[in-house]
């Protein structure tokens, strides 16, 4: 009896032995790894630190600096890993045996947050926007305040976020609106076929000179647009610095209504004339 519990015993601690031995053994090589982790994460964070002060001195575009600091993230933080896993004895063949084979799988399933990645580097080195640029791409109209990894972040005029793929604004049409120091603003204005063009044409130019925001030059201009059913149309087309041009809109068209009205410029709108036939009675009723 005594042998056999002596048996079970010595082979229960050889089973042990096999699995904790190796663990043992290794343990010295995972605490180090596990210390250059810890270190490493602490480095790379000033490193990005010392990035980002380098960058702002440098007067370097804050859109290419936050990519290239999320781009190099990434790398360092791969980095360590690989070094950690070297650390430990796994071979280095099979870790690039495995990155590659993950490249692969990542590659296929993400392959349109690869095509973002690669937009936001079409976009970073094309430079057709730049942080603070108001701009339109695919359908949203605001100020661009960052480009990451895989998103432009765009903020509206009513201070939404909306994100858009790289990829998506790297292959669509751009409008940068503040891209020029200055904007042109066009306004349509309908007169009565009765009014006269050129007292029209003074009062809209009256409204110009009146608003801070016009410029002088280039000169402001009123042409005759069209003529439709029920308005001749004139076009005011006045100059302004780029960040003006809402201040400017808004106040053109409240100022030239008044305007008119005070001057008794009409200004139609789409009406309809019914001519009604007069009864005729039965002379014979």
């Amino acid at each position: 009896m005594v042998d056999t519990v002596g048996e079970e015993v010595k082979q229960t601690s050889g089973i042990l032995n096999k699995i904790f031995q190796p663990i043992l053994d290794k343990l010295p090589s995972l605490i180090f790894a596990i210390l250059f982790l810890l270190i490493g994460f602490f480095l790379v964070k000033q490193i990005m630190r010392i990035l980002k002060r380098a960058f702002n001195r440098s007067n370097m575009d804050g859109i290419m600096s936050s990519f290239i600091r999320s781009v190099a993230k990434i790398v360092l933080y791969v980095l360590l890993i690989v070094i950690a896993l070297s650390i430990l004895d796994v071979p280095m063949d099979s870790i690039v045996a495995v990155i590659a084979s993950a490249g692969v799988a990542v590659g296929l399933a993400l392959k349109d947050s690869l095509s973002n990645l690669a937009g936001g580097f079409i976009i970073l080195f094309s430079k057709p926007l730049k942080e603070g640029d108001t701009i339109e791409a695919d359908g949203v109209t605001g100020k661009v305040e960052a480009i990451t990894i895989l998103y432009t972040r765009i903020v509206t005029a009513d201070n939404k976020t909306v994100f858009i793929p790289n990829g998506v604004v790297a292959s669509g049409k751009i409008i940068n609106y503040t891209d020029k120091d200055t904007r042109r603003v066009d306004l349509n204005f309908g007169i009565s076929y009765e009014d006269d063009i050129d007292a029209a044409r003074k009062v809209l130019l009256e409204q110009v000179q009146a608003a801070p925001e016009a410029l002088a030059e280039p000169e402001a201009k009123v042409v005759v647009f069209s003529h439709d059913d029920s308005a001749v149309v004139l076009q005011l087309q006045v100059w302004t610095k780029s960040e003006n041009y809402w201040q400017l809109h808004y106040r053109l068209l409240e100022n030239v209504k008044k305007a008119f009205d005070s001057h008794g410029i009409s200004i139609p709108y789409p009406q309809m004339d019914v001519h009604m036939p007069e009864e005729t009675t039965d002379s014979n009723s």
